[in-house]
């Protein structure tokens, strides 16, 4: 299992965490007993006002005064945005306001509009992925929030052989994958996959 700080590069490409997790639970089931997380540390905190915008992110982009150029966008697994008369604009690693600023610009600069005002919110975020021993496995939405506890009740809760102090998470930072060990009460980030131990009986 990998310990914290290894860093794999790579593109960004759609759900690459998901993978990672899926090999992380095969090979917990081969060596047929994983100790719980023991040679993990946590992960690096999140801050949910620090979000940047990632591959299937659904975005709102409202600009004032034309309808033309005010709909809802999803970024792609290229982390793009195709936006009708501007083409494919970088969204994934910006923040909202960072993705308006850079439609803004785009519009003056190709003297479609004058002075334009651009805005730009989220409309869904990323899915958060969680396996193992829970009662429901699979993909949930992620909430503005969403703690590791609050992800897991949406999972339907533990199953009774579930180890309940932690989980480990491989997540996704910019353009390099992180795992490590994820308490209760820490935060969710979009794109987070998980995976609940089994305790030792």
């Amino acid at each position: 299992m990998p310990r914290h700080g290894q860093r794999r590069r790579h593109p960004i490409a759609a759900r690459p965490a998901l993978a990672s997790l899926g090999l992380a639970a095969t090979l917990c089931v081969s060596l047929g007993a994983c100790t719980p997380g023991t040679d993990l540390h946590e992960v690096p905190s999140y801050d949910p006002h620090s979000y940047v915008l990632g591959v299937d992110d659904q975005i709102r982009v409202i600009t004032y005064d034309q309808d033309q150029l005010s709909t809802d966008f999803r970024v792609d697994a290229g982390g793009k945005v195709a936006v009708p008369t501007l083409g494919n604009l970088q969204a994934a690693g910006l923040t909202t306001a960072e993705f308006a600023a850079e439609m803004t610009q785009a519009l003056e600069k190709q003297k479609l509009l004058r002075h334009p005002s651009v805005v730009v919110e989220i409309v869904a975020y990323r899915p958060v992925s969680i396996l193992g021993e829970v009662a429901r496995p699979g993909e949930y939405p992620y909430r503005p929030g969403m703690t590791l506890l609050t992800a897991i009740a949406a999972s339907g809760g533990y199953t009774y052989r579930a180890f309940e102090g932690y989980a480990y998470v491989v997540r996704q930072e910019g353009d390099h994958t992180v795992t490590g060990r994820l308490s209760p009460g820490d935060f969710v980030k979009p794109g987070d996959a998980i995976q609940v131990y089994e305790r030792h009986f």
